[in-house]
């Protein structure tokens, strides 16, 4: 193994030890630093491919072959008995943690476009595994305390500063799609459970949300919640490729909204510039909640704080909001309305 690929990979798990793990799982904090400092462990992971070395990927799919959360030590033992299978999970799989918490971080600016524009909103998302958070309005929020809007599950809480535009009502969404390289079935019980080693060790309220989101998704696609809009329509496929063809054939009448959080950091420098210049160019509205934004000039630029990610409207930055979404920090002299 060559001494450049274990040294990026150290670098890597101690980055996601200190940077991301930091404060939400304590567990992932000390199997990310023992692996960083394991040589056996290092060798494995650093003869993987390099989009497949990503700590989340690796340690979801120990998790997945019954690891448990476990300490470091008895994670190791187990990693190294049991690599090929651990390997081969993490060739056939992705880290396509559904956060459906994020919700509460784009549904502002879902709201503030509906107000804006006056007519029924068309969502497609990008990157939207099982399509989650496709289903913002069939959720329910809690800002900073205050009572729930809306009646659905889960209840998704955010805390907030600024003074960002909160909704008072729900936005009407009357069609969802989205594109991935490998959508997934939210109800198929191999895929669910997937998605539950996904989350982090310690993360009860995630994962309960997980749950509950996984229950609400299933519920639309029986057709049980009344009036509630179809199921999202995940389409198999490269963004670049057929986002264009997606806005074309939403409703007419509607809005097209398209969406992505945690996406753009899988694409390379020259394919973000790519789909940039292709949403731009759209008749759409465009909202980013990423570690990256593009803007004006479409390029990319990481956010100004590393923590948190980066929400924005059509190329304008408005917040720096919680990975898991349970945070939302208005920029000074955003808009909010």
């Amino acid at each position: 193994m060559s001494t450049q690929a274990t040294e990026s990979t150290v670098s890597l798990y101690l980055d996601y030890a200190h940077r991301w793990f930091h404060g939400h799982s304590p567990l992932y904090v000390q199997w990310a630093t023992g692996l960083a400092s394991d040589h056996g462990l290092l060798n494995l992971v650093a003869g993987l491919p390099k989009p497949k070395r990503q700590p989340n990927l690796v340690f979801a799919s120990a998790r997945h072959l019954g690891s448990g959360d476990v300490e470091f030590e008895s994670a190791r033992t187990f990693m190294l008995a049991r690599w090929p299978e651990i390997e081969a999970v993490v060739m056939s799989h992705r880290t396509q943690t559904n956060e459906a918490g994020r919700c509460a971080t784009l549904l502002p600016v879902i709201s503030m476009i509906f107000t804006q524009e006056r007519r029924p909103l068309a969502l497609i998302e990008v990157g939207p595994s099982a399509g989650l958070c496709l289903l913002p309005d069939l959720y329910s929020y809690s800002y900073d305390g205050a009572a729930p809007l809306g009646s659905g599950s889960p209840l998704l809480r955010c805390t907030t500063t600024g003074n960002p535009p909160i909704p008072t009502a729900l936005p009407d969404i009357v069609w969802r799609s989205g594109v991935d390289l490998n959508p997934l079935d939210g109800t198929d019980p191999e895929t669910a459970n997937w998605l539950r080693a996904l989350v982090w060790p310690g993360q009860d309220t995630r994962l309960a949300q997980l749950s509950q989101a996984l229950d609400t998704l299933a519920a639309l696609k029986a057709g049980s919640l009344g009036s509630a809009a179809a199921a999202p329509g995940l389409a198999p496929g490269d963004l670049n490729e057929h986002i264009a063809e997606l806005v074309e054939s939403t409703p007419s009448g509607t809005v097209p909204v398209v969406f992505h959080s945690a996406v753009l950091a899988y694409l390379d420098a020259a394919d973000r510039a790519r789909f940039a210049a292709k949403v731009s160019a759209l008749d759409c509205r465009w909202v980013s909640n990423e570690n990256f934004f593009m803007d004006a000039a479409r390029d990319s630029r990481a956010s100004s704080d590393s923590n948190y990610f980066t929400l924005s409207l059509d190329g304008v930055p408005l917040a720096h909001t919680g990975q898991h979404g349970d945070e939302l920090h208005w920029l000074r002299g955003a808009p909010t309305e």
